[in-house]
């Protein structure tokens, strides 16, 4: 097993994307390579980390040892009738089931406290319910293969080895109690965000100082026919879905992907309403402190700046600022110098009263828009070209030129200038276009550049600009909610239903970026799901072996890891179990 990379140039840098690879034999005596893991790019430490797990993992091959089937201290009486005579030639594999990532997400779970969080929240029934393994065993379920709750009671848990590892049984998957569990949990929200807020700072020393504020909304593929005060209504749809109902949810994460909160609002809520109450929720959860809070254009508005820099002690933002702002300042930025903060980057500062305006200039995005913008841009003018050269009525037209302004987007369409002649003539005279040079030249300048406001006054503008790119963290978490996570589609019909489907789909991201930090020394490129699908591959069968005298010893047993399992458990300092004891049955009695 050994370390492979691939070259590629990219915005005139060279990458180096690294791979784990292993040479196994063949026919014939030929040697072939298996791509093991994908590691994406690492730095040095990080190089040097994987090259001595493969060192210690390679010395560690020639040992070997011997595990009894029975506990050692055990002592076995050297009597006739005490000897059970197994049946070798009747032995049988039976119930094979996924533990391997089952154990890896209960073991998350564990790490983060939250079975010892919910066990003293979720009491048991008086029946004996046990709502916090039910809980667990929903939120593995999402985190490892997200579905229904009826797929989880048909299918997924009886191919698991939840029931094992929990030490239950099929109890934990009823329908009923499935269902019925999303109605004990948003009454624990608030104590959860405190909570998960202390384990982070425990395991990761994650700091909270720098809160990362955006929103996202979530579709339902269900009749609108809902009561008034529902939370389900039409609005602006991130998901190019405005034919259907939604709600929106509002996010808070640390610029390490840490989210300390989130709420689920009316889906024709408008972004810009929803700062100032998120802003006291914040405080009244935590307490008053020296927070920087950093926004994407859209989401405040004049008057929330001005509550923020008013308050005491007053609260700092770094805030993406609209385009149509950066025309009423052009001129004063002009008489301004650039500034050298970084390679690649330059930015120009303008101060205005208790604000601080931020020109920045970044090379790589300049190259990235450019090329966006004239691929699109060639590719509208190549079908203005073929719908010019088509006999269509004008009606025929419009619809085309429909779909080819969609393709091209706002901006790019706006550099074209398109007539549509009234009457249905010639295909020559129905349309003629041509390039708006003005507009081009203005598009031109403001590529690869964004304005950010800010009430950080004398803060180095480098790190107001590493803030705000950090807007990235909360773009992927809510890539990760829609995509890893299957946050949708939603199968519930009552609201509060929804809304705690949303907080199990909460806590299993909050499992995600656990396993992320944790693999983030290892290498940036290893993702949780790559993670997840290789201990998925560990299975537990159970081993059934027939007595002379008409028991069943039953050996449940997971399969042995293998090589690469073996270095992911030494990367991220875990120890597999012990194997379950074996178990015997009585005489005569019949076994699933």
């Amino acid at each position: 097993m050994f370390l492979r990379y691939s070259t590629r140039k990219k915005d005139g840098k060279e990458h180096h994307y690294w791979s784990l690879v292993e040479n196994r034999r063949v026919a014939e005596g030929r040697v072939v390579q298996r791509h093991v893991l994908y590691l994406g790019e690492i730095n040095d430490e990080q190089q040097v980390a994987w090259r001595r797990s493969i060192e210690i993992f390679d010395q560690g091959e020639n040992a070997a040892r011997t595990v009894a089937l029975v506990a050692a201290e055990r002592q076995i009486e050297q009597d006739s009738q005490a000897i059970v005579r197994i049946r070798i030639d009747e032995m049988e594999l039976r119930r094979p089931r996924q533990w391997g990532g089952c154990w890896l997400a209960c073991e998350l779970y564990h790490q983060l406290e939250l079975d010892q969080f919910f066990s003293q929240r979720l009491a048991p029934s008086r029946k004996g319910t046990r709502w916090d393994l039910i809980l667990q065993t929903l939120v593995c379920y999402r985190l490892l293969d997200p579905g229904s709750e009826w797929r989880l009671h048909r299918q997924w848990f009886v191919g698991s080895a939840m029931a094992d590892l929990l030490g239950s049984d099929f109890s934990l998957a009823e329908s009923h109690k499935l269902y019925r569990i999303h109605e004990l949990l948003l009454a624990h929200k608030a104590e959860l965000f405190s909570h998960l807020q202390q384990r982070w700072k425990d395991l990761f020393g994650a700091r909270f100082e720098v809160l990362l504020y955006d929103l996202t909304s979530t579709y339902f593929e269900s009749d609108a026919d809902f009561d008034p005060e529902d939370k389900r209504r039409f609005g602006y749809s991130r998901d190019k879905r405005n034919d259907c109902v939604q709600v929106v949810l509002a996010l808070v994460v640390t610029p390490e992907g840490f989210p300390i909160a989130y709420e689920v609002l009316a889906g024709n809520t408008a972004d810009k309403t929803t700062l100032g109450g998120f802003l006291k929720k914040i405080e009244a959860q935590y307490g008053k402190a020296e927070r920087i809070w950093v926004m994407d254009r859209g989401v405040p508005t004049e008057e929330v700046l001005a509550e923020m820099r008013q308050s005491d002690p007053p609260i700092c933002y770094l805030v993406g600022t609209p385009k149509g702002r950066l025309s009423k300042l052009e001129a004063q930025l002009l008489q301004q110098p650039w500034k050298d903060v970084r390679p690649g980057l330059e930015v120009k500062l303008l101060a205005q009263e208790k604000e601080l305006y931020i020109l920045a200039q970044s090379r790589q995005r300049l190259s990235k828009e450019r090329a966006i913008r004239r691929r699109r841009l060639k590719k509208l003018w190549h079908r203005l070209a073929e719908l010019r050269q088509m006999r269509l009525s004008r009606d025929q037209l419009l619809i085309r030129l429909g779909q080819a302004k969609e393709e091209a987007g706002r901006l790019v369409w706006k550099l074209v200038q398109i007539k549509v002649a009234q009457a249905d003539n010639s295909p020559n005279q129905l349309l003629s276009y041509r390039l708006d040079k003005e507009r081009l030249r203005v598009v031109r300048r403001r590529e690869g550049r964004y304005l950010l406001r800010s009430n950080l006054i004398g803060i180095d503008p480098a790190q107001l600009w590493e803030l705000y790119i950090q807007l990235t963290q909360i773009e992927e978490a809510f890539r990760n909610l829609k995509g890893d996570l299957a946050i949708r589609p939603i199968y519930h019909q009552l609201e509060h239903r929804i809304e705690a489907h949303i907080f199990v789909t909460f806590i299993a991201y909050c499992l995600h970026v656990t396993l992320r930090r944790r693999l983030h020394k290892l290498a940036p490129g290893l993702t949780p799901r790559a993670i997840l699908e290789k201990f998925k591959t560990i299975q537990m069968i159970d081993v059934h072996l027939p007595t002379t005298d008409g028991r069943t010893v039953i050996l449940p047993r997971y399969t042995q890891p293998e090589q690469e399992h073996r270095m992911l458990l030494h990367g991220l300092n875990l120890e597999l179990p012990i194997q379950p004891r074996p178990r015997i049955t009585a005489a005569g009695k019949l076994v699933d």
